[in-house]
């Protein structure tokens, strides 16, 4: 079935020549920060926000969490999200559920991983995974429910388990339910993308994340190599906390931020992203309308 409304937009940037690039935005602020700096779609990363709340990488955060965070961001900006929906909060029956929330929440797409719970960072060691069948269960349900309204991620976690060959033989029996893209997380070489962009034909999601298994590539190291999507899930909350943690640090030393205005957005800067105009503009039409309404009587 063809992709409609967002999930058909985001798959129109997926099928073009050049890659897509998906920064982590895990709130509205700082998606709109990603939409301004021109990205054309986001990535909402279960990782983030997990630590976002102060809690692990787990698989720990619930549906109702995830679905108002992304409604959230999707509110707020014009651009597709993709939304990490980890195992998708339960077995298939779940699965279909999460469907359903996330398409109301304004989500384009959703990813969903093959890992045991509690799962893990895609980069750290002890994982596991489940059977293909099990897999393969919740794949057909995502996408009974989604009928083209949310395109589904297949996200496998078998390389670091299994071994690279098993990760290529998950991806083509994921691909027989007709999700729209794969996902190999926590490839070890630029050997291993290019061998595994040879041996899969779907469209390809990769994950440049920092201090992981994957080394540093460059979108247009992807691009060449025929990846369709590269995400970078973690990079503008890290940067975020090292900033913060820094400027807390030296308050706490300095006991003032004067030091400090030239690192920090102005009112302004701020007041111009979220369109802080827009909202005194319309509480002066509401007054004067109001006292129009109050004169005519």
């Amino acid at each position: 079935m063809a992709s409609s409304g967002k999930a058909g937009a985001l798959m129109t940037l997926v099928k073009r020549k050049e890659i897509l690039v998906a920064p982590g935005a895990f709130s509205p602020a700082v998606a709109k920060l990603a939409e301004k700096a021109g990205f054309r779609a986001l990535y909402f990363s279960g990782a983030a926000f997990s630590n976002l709340l102060a809690l692990p990488d787990l698989g720990v955060t619930t549906l109702t969490e995830v679905a108002r965070a992304t409604h959230e961001i999707t509110s707020q900006v014009h651009v597709p999200l993709i939304v990490d929906v980890d195992t998708g909060f339960g077995e298939a029956v779940n699965v279909a559920r999460t469907v359903d929330e996330m398409r109301v929440a304004g989500a384009a797409a959703i990813q969903v991983e093959d890992q045991v719970l509690p799962k893990k960072c895609g980069h750290l060691e002890g994982k596991e995974v489940v059977q293909v069948d099990e897999m393969m269960k919740k794949l057909v349900a995502a996408k009974e429910e989604a009928k083209g309204s949310l395109a589904i991620i297949a996200r496998t976690d078998a390389r670091a388990v299994e071994g690279f060959d098993s990760a290529v033989e998950r991806a083509r029996e994921y691909s027989r339910t007709g999700v729209e893209m794969v996902f190999p997380e926590a490839l070890q070489s630029r050997e291993e993308f290019a061998e595994f962009r040879r041996k899969v034909s779907v469209p390809l999601m990769a994950n440049m994340t920092e201090f992981g298994k994957t080394p540093y590539m460059t979108a247009a190291e992807f691009e060449k190599m025929g990846y369709n999507v590269v995400i970078f899930p973690v990079t503008a909350f890290r940067s975020m906390m090292k900033a913060v943690d820094a400027t807390l640090r030296r308050l706490k030393e300095e006991g003032t931020q004067r030091g400090m205005l030239g690192s920090l957005m102005t009112r302004d800067e701020f007041y111009e992203l979220i369109d802080y105009g827009r909202y005194e503009a319309a509480d002066r039409k509401a007054l004067e309308s109001a006292r129009a309404l109050e004169k005519s009587t």
